[in-house]
């Protein structure tokens, strides 16, 4: 894959410390990353490896005890507290492995909260919601609750809701945790293919080795180190690169 000049997301010898003296736990060690537009990185690691601490941080919801990130060019490192969520929700969407819907709103409504909360309003929310599920096949499913959805379904609303702001970089933790083999293909094919295509940066924190295959680069998480880094095999079927 050819870099850009500027990298979408840009961590510079991050670390989050916990504790002090001989209590001191490093959750993620001195870590550098880029990922460009259009880039898919899948982190892999054994549990309490920091790699979730990691996306975390990258993600805006932690803050690191060193080191710099840089979104879309903004340092986030240097915002206040109260500027954050801004941050999270113009440049930057959230995908997890229990889909996080709200019980009592239904697909085209639970799409539509990122938008409503930016100030968006409702009419224009929820034509915008539904613009996000049609493109994820999902027109006949808008008036039905979480609840009445198949767990694909599940996760395809909220691929929808990631995706509802344009945002420049997507994270998904554990996205195929709660889906069957097929589902979990079905799903981040789709993830993958709508990231390629419109250029998003997607982060894919995983312990499914399956899905090297979708992925541009694989970097391996232990004790808070990155330990190594692979080339997936996106790159080989990507046709929008």
């Amino acid at each position: 894959m050819i870099r850009s000049n500027v990298p979408i997301l840009d961590l510079k010898n991050v670390s989050k410390i916990y504790g002090s003296g001989h209590t001191q736990v490093r959750a993620v060690d001195d870590v550098s990353l880029r990922v460009d537009e259009g880039e898919i990185v899948l982190v892999m690691g054994p549990s309490g490896s920091g790699k979730t601490t990691l996306i975390m941080m990258a993600g805006a919801l932690l803050r690191p005890t060193n080191g710099s990130i840089h979104i879309n060019s903004n340092e986030i490192t240097k915002l206040s507290e109260s500027k954050l969520p801004a941050i999270r929700l113009s440049e930057l969407g959230f995908i997890f492995q229990s889909f996080n819907l709200i019980s009592a709103l239904n697909a085209e409504e639970n799409v539509a909260v990122p938008l409503i909360i930016n100030g968006i309003n409702k009419k224009e929310a929820i034509d915008k919601a539904r613009q996000s599920l049609d493109k994820l096949g999902l027109s006949e499913r808008l008036k039905n609750l979480p609840r009445d959805l198949s767990g694909g379904e599940k996760q395809r609303v909220s691929i929808a809701r990631a995706l509802v702001n344009n945002p420049k970089i997507i994270f998904a933790d554990e996205p195929t945790a709660n889906l069957d083999s097929k589902t979990g293909h079905e799903v981040m094919d789709l993830l993958c293919s709508t990231a390629c295509k419109e250029k998003r940066g997607l982060v894919i924190v995983t312990h499914d080795q399956r899905l090297e295959d979708i992925a541009d680069r694989v970097i391996t998480i232990e004790d808070g180190k990155i330990t190594k880094e692979k080339n997936g095999g996106h790159a080989k079927t990507c046709k929008h690169k």
